[in-house]
């Protein structure tokens, strides 16, 4: 460490790019917060005096401003939108050098700029005035000889003019306040804007000197450590560079899977440990994935391109699996009628692969209004092209709709009944007899795919062949796999087809035995090792490849996403004109059906009834009372009546008992009152004999 010199980590960081990683630190010294451990994301980073550390990769994370007035600090995101003007140091120049070299790198690009001159400028023939305002407008080049700045000089008594000045010019040159804008951005990927001042453009903190302190994270590895290391910039140690005089120590190379694609194939086989092992919830559902754990070893045998399919389950069965299977797998299919739920689909499988026909598994009734017509179980349709078909309904606005359709052709069962020497003729009068139909996109339908094939193919050769989506069922498993899990599905469909970058690999207990991890859909951190290889040098066993690898629902979700993210939505149904003529003539229909199902659900009813016991009947309604006089029975007011609203008062209700009433009137004289409305008494009194004679006579019969 000798004759170099130390700088804090945030200053030595930011002083970086990209561009000349790596670089091996050694730490002299630093306070880390409370004491010399420093948890990050859960694990404990050490940080001793002498400790070398290989930074290989810095990410920017945030930018620190200091407000050198009052020394208080406040962080602000990468993707800040907001403006910065730069504030002219107050310390003059001494060469026009020194002050261009403090530019922004494409300094073109920011041109024009001024500044002045304290002293008078003699340039051949020219003198300017100090204190004098220069425009820069470019430095011109030439080989061989000095960089020459050309500037502009507005006249105040005499003319404008322009000049040039060598940068070499020695004075006192001060920086005017320039117009120029920069984004956080912009700032952070110049080192020479990093070292300026700048203050907030239109804002309400405009007049605050702030200076910009980027904030990284730092991803480095340590010659004791086989982790990669993640921790900010920001910490308070002390470093010194010393990549040279380390370049001989030997640092645990920590390897993506892709970046294990970039190494040469000279490079394999080989062992590999396994530094970081990937996800919990991962893509993969296959018997080699719980074997990928921390510091287990893998060999890696060789890198390629692997030609995949994705396949699924059906979604009637309980829980649907998708299996990613190389285009080597050596079993046989052979395919199957696809199933449709809707006319898009239809559409969607036509534009595909043209030449379509279908046979109705569910029947459909016709609807004039919105364009349906009517489908039968069993008929074939062939579907001829894409159109648009206007609607009889009108819109809420009272105009036309037209809405894209599918033209079919229902084709007509040859009748057994012709001869054969009428074959040809019955053809073409079929062919003229043909009806056609329109079924729009948005119509919901039950339709299977009508397949005259027989024949076995080869995974590869059925990609060839037809166009995706297909359906296919394994009628022969592959011989090379210990268990196909493939066989014993009723049918398969084959969502999709790829190309991936694979690593060929295997354990060392089973060296033989291997399996393709595609390096696109799995993170892992390893790093090759010195172990030697399981086998005898020269003798590498015969390798038997796994063909078939279960993946989860995440990645099949992750697949259509990337491959569909611009795919349109089915089409939406029509609005129709609720207002219109024609929308009131169904009504009827519904309402029919609704009195009829009403009483199909009253039949059981009443025949329940009929089958109670006759002793559980309630008994017949009994007579009115008689009444006691020749009187006929009073009227009960009503409320609001004309004579209450001429008083404006209104009968009390002999319903509720009253306080009032309490207190007056005695229960005795209750039932004496013969000129109140309501004589409860005796009518409880009749109505409790007819009852027990009514019971009486019942118990009789």
């Amino acid at each position: 460490m000798a004759g170099t010199i130390s700088l804090p980590l945030q200053q030595f960081i930011a002083s970086l790019d990209n561009s000349c990683l790596p670089k091996i630190l050694q730490v002299c010294c630093g306070v880390y917060f409370q004491g010399s451990i420093y948890e990050i994301s859960g694990s404990e980073v050490c940080f001793s005096t002498g400790d070398l550390i290989k930074v290989i990769d810095i990410e920017l994370l945030s930018v620190c401003c200091e407000d050198i007035d009052n020394n208080e600090t406040f962080e602000l995101p990468v993707n800040y939108k907001g403006l910065f003007q730069v504030v002219p140091d107050e310390m003059p120049y001494g060469t026009l050098e020194e002050m261009l070299s403090l530019r922004p790198v494409g300094l073109e690009s920011c041109l024009p700029f001024t500044f002045t001159s304290r002293s008078k400028i003699t340039v051949g023939n020219f003198t300017l005035g100090a204190d004098r305002a220069l425009t820069v407008l470019s430095i011109e080049r030439h080989e061989g000889e000095e960089d020459q700045v050309r500037c502009h000089v507005r006249g105040q008594q005499e003319p404008s003019a322009e000049f040039r000045i060598p940068v070499s010019l020695q004075g006192e040159f001060r920086e005017c306040e320039s117009e120029e804008r920069f984004t956080l951005l912009e700032i952070m990927s110049s080192l020479c804007l990093r070292s300026r001042k700048f203050r907030f453009v239109n804002t309400t903190k405009c007049e605050r000197t702030l200076v910009l302190i980027p904030v990284y994270q730092v991803h480095a590895i340590m010659n004791m450590r086989k982790s990669i290391l993640k921790f900010p910039s920001s910490l308070e140690v002390d470093v010194v560079d010393v990549t040279e005089m380390c370049s001989d120590v030997n640092f645990v190379t920590p390897l993506s899977l892709t970046e294990v694609l970039s190494q040469p194939e000279k490079s394999f086989p080989a062992v590999a440990e396994i530094l970081e092992g990937p996800e919990t919830c991962s893509l993969f559902r296959c018997s080699w994935l719980p074997e990928l754990s921390k510091n287990s070893h893998l060999i890696f045998h060789k890198i390629g391109t692997s030609a995949m399919v994705l396949l699924s389950s059906l979604k009637s069965r309980k829980t649907q699996q998708y299996f990613l299977v190389s285009q080597q797998y050596g079993g046989r299919f052979r395919r199957r009628p696809r199933e449709f739920n809707s006319v898009y689909e239809l559409y969607v499988a036509f534009m595909q692969a043209p030449g379509l026909k279908v046979s109705v598994t569910r029947s459909c009734e016709e609807d004039e209004e919105e364009g349906l017509p009517a489908l039968s179980v069993g008929e074939q349709l062939e579907v001829v092209r894409s159109e648009t078909m206007e609607l009889p309904c009108e819109s809420s606005l009272g105009q036309k709709q037209v809405v894209e359709a599918l033209l079919c052709q229902r084709l007509q069962e040859p009748d057994d009944d012709d001869d054969d020497d009428d074959d040809d003729e019955a053809e073409v009068k079929q062919k003229d007899e043909r009806e056609e139909i329109c079924l729009p996109l948005y119509m919901q339908g039950h339709f299977v795919e009508v397949v005259a094939d027989n024949k076995k193919y080869r995974l590869r050769d059925l990609g060839k062949e037809f166009s995706l989506p297909l359906d296919v069922k394994v009628v022969s498993r592959d011989t090379e796999l210990e268990t196909d899990p493939l066989v014993g599905f009723a049918c398969l469909r084959i969502e999709g087809a790829m190309l991936e970058p694979t690593i060929q690999a295997s354990f060392l207990h089973r060296p033989d035995h291997c399996f393709e991890i595609p390096t696109q859909w799995l993170s892992m951190s390893v790093s090759f090792t010195q172990e030697a290889l399981p086998w005898p040098s020269g003798q590498p066993p015969k390798c038997h490849v796994d063909r078939v690898t279960e993946v989860t629902d995440l990645f099949f979700y992750e697949y259509r996403r990337q491959g569909n993210s611009d795919a349109a939505p089915p089409p939406r149904p029509p609005k129709r004109n609720l207002s219109s003529s024609k929308s009131s003539v169904r009504s009827p229909k519904k309402t029919s059906k609704a009195a009829k199902s009403k009483h199909g659900e009253s039949v059981p009813t009443k025949e329940l009834a009929d089958l109670t016991l006759n002793s559980k009947r309630r008994p017949p309604a009994p007579p009115p009372p008689a009444i006691l006089n020749d009187q006929p029975p009073p009227v009960i007011p009503r409320k609001h009546t004309a004579g209450n609203m001429k008083t404006g008062k209104a009968l009390p209700n002999t319903y509720v008992e009253r306080e009032e009433s309490v207190t007056k009137v005695k229960l005795c004289e209750f039932g004496e009152n013969v000129d109140s409305d309501h004589d409860y008494e005796t009518f409880d009194e009749t109505f409790a004999v007819i009852v027990k004679k009514a019971q009486e006579d019942i118990m009789f019969y």
